[in-house]
């Protein structure tokens, strides 16, 4: 990776950061960022604002996981790494600490089937890991059997990952997520919400995975990405 393309990737890892408090997804110095580079990963520093982070305070780490830099990293860089080296579609990682998702794992409840864009989330749910101390082997483990066939968990008693092959795309995941659990909570205010069967999520998933779902062609003549723009949504 050259000079130039760590910059702007260290960059984009403030913008997401920086955009999550703004979302109302995160608050404070909780949650963390990173997104995968050649060799490695870089993620946001443990204890720092985000509003005052500069490019050299976000923290590279390889996959045997050594820091280099001035700063620690986040405290959640065991996941953050493992996720990198289980799935190699991964690009980045955005965990939050967001009100809904995380009111849903201190019940220790996933988000079941009650909407079809539970499958945003690559599957029929969002599972909810068990609990393990933050920054531990053992929540590392949890999550990525979590994340299995998923692209977003919950973490019990604490926040939810979400993960993309670009920051903009966990970006928005996170932002998915939150909302899920947050329309799911309020459903429950009613009694038990009623359930997509398995053979409809089938359908679903099939159809997210298939017909480019949310997606348009490009406009003639348009800009080409990447250019003059910068932004969470660069990854």
């Amino acid at each position: 990776m050259s000079g130039r393309e760590d910059a702007r990737l260290r960059r984009a890892v403030i913008d997401t950061a920086r955009a999550m408090n703004g979302a109302g997804i995160n608050a404070g110095r909780s949650g963390n960022v990173s997104a995968r580079t050649p060799g490695g990963m870089l993620v946001t520093p443990t204890g720092m604002a985000y509003d005052a982070l500069k490019p050299a305070d976000i923290v590279a780490m390889d996959m045997d996981g050594r820091a280099t830099g001035p700063r620690l990293p986040s405290s959640e860089w065991r996941f953050h790494l493992d996720i990198y080296r289980a799935r190699a579609e991964v690009g980045a990682v955005v965990h939050t600490h967001s009100t809904h998702a995380t009111a849903l794992s201190c019940q220790r409840r996933g988000i079941p089937a009650f909407h079809y864009m539970v499958a945003a989330a690559g599957g029929e749910d969002i599972r909810c890991a068990p609990y393990a101390t933050f920054g531990t082997e053992a929540l590392s483990r949890n999550a990525l059997d979590a994340l299995s066939g998923r692209r977003a968990c919950l973490l019990a008693n604490h926040g939810a990952i979400a993960t993309g092959p670009t920051l903009a795309e966990a970006f928005d995941l996170a932002a998915a997520v939150e909302v899920l659990a947050a329309q799911y909570l309020a459903a429950l205010q009613g009694g038990r919400p009623v359930l997509l069967p398995k053979a409809e999520m089938k359908r679903v998933l099939a159809q997210f995975a298939g017909a480019g779902y949310g997606q348009q062609p490009p406009a003639r003549n348009a800009k080409r990405p990447g250019r003059g723009a910068r932004g969470a949504s660069k990854a």
